[in-house]
């Protein structure tokens, strides 16, 4: 008799706790193997928290360097990016709270369409360069109004909008009850839609701009013509 398929969950689980057991077991590669597999999904995390490259940078290798010195306390009662994401929360929150106290003040820790855009625009190979230039000022702008929103707003809908994770598993990553991310994404998404909605009304009266320079290259050439006997 065949044996009974597993469930992805119980694969996953599996999974993780093989690969735990294999950098306990000093498996250098197995470390780098987890790094690069929740590379992306934690920087985003760790960015969405701190609002700062550089400091995203730095506090996600100071959690990966705590999580492999901690890996032998795994034990598979989540998955291993929840256990992963909230050892980065911790390095971006501690971060927060020693800038909170050099600054003296206290820091706030307690439309899809366009996210859909960027990403599409994203997707697309050998651009030229007038299309990459057009998709960095869109993912600038979203990502210039993703850091305007507060942050227990950031974390929330970066997870479920750009990195596409269900209410369950952003529940479980940010320990959050599931109705508390659900409110939060509907917030995020309304107050994100709002501000990028203001932005592109605003450049929309500077579409196809004429003056300057523009202005005086037509003006000239015309004239030029007009002396050259052209008209």
């Amino acid at each position: 008799m065949s044996e009974p398929a597993r469930s992805p969950a119980a694969s996953a689980a599996d999974d993780d706790m093989d690969l735990a057991r294999r950098i306990v077991a000093g498996d250098q590669h197995a470390f780098e193997l987890l790094m690069r597999r929740h590379n992306r999904r934690l920087y985003r995390l760790a960015r969405s928290t701190l609002r700062n490259d550089a400091e995203a940078e730095d506090a996600l290798q100071d959690a990966y360097l705590h999580a492999y010195r901690s890996i032998s306390q795994f034990r598979g009662d989540s998955q291993l990016f929840t256990w992963l994401s909230r050892l980065v929360l911790n390095e971006c929150y501690a971060r927060l709270r020693r800038s909170a106290r050099r600054q003296n003040v206290i820091p706030i820790v307690d439309l899809p369409e366009y996210v859909e855009l960027s990403n599409a625009m994203a997707t697309k190979g050998d651009d030229a360069p007038d299309e990459a230039l057009a998709r960095a000022q869109v993912r600038a702008l979203l990502e210039r109004k993703l850091d305007e929103l507060p942050q227990l707003f950031r974390a929330v809908f970066v997870l479920r909008s750009i990195e596409e994770m269900s209410v369950e598993e952003t529940a479980k990553c940010l320990d959050l009850p599931e109705a508390t991310v659900r409110s939060r994404h509907f917030r995020a998404r309304s107050m994100l839609r709002e501000s990028l909605a203001h932005a592109f009304d605003l450049a929309e009266r500077d579409v196809f701009e004429f003056g300057g320079t523009r202005c005086d290259r037509i003006v000239a050439g015309v004239l030029s013509k007009i002396a050259g006997g052209a008209a």
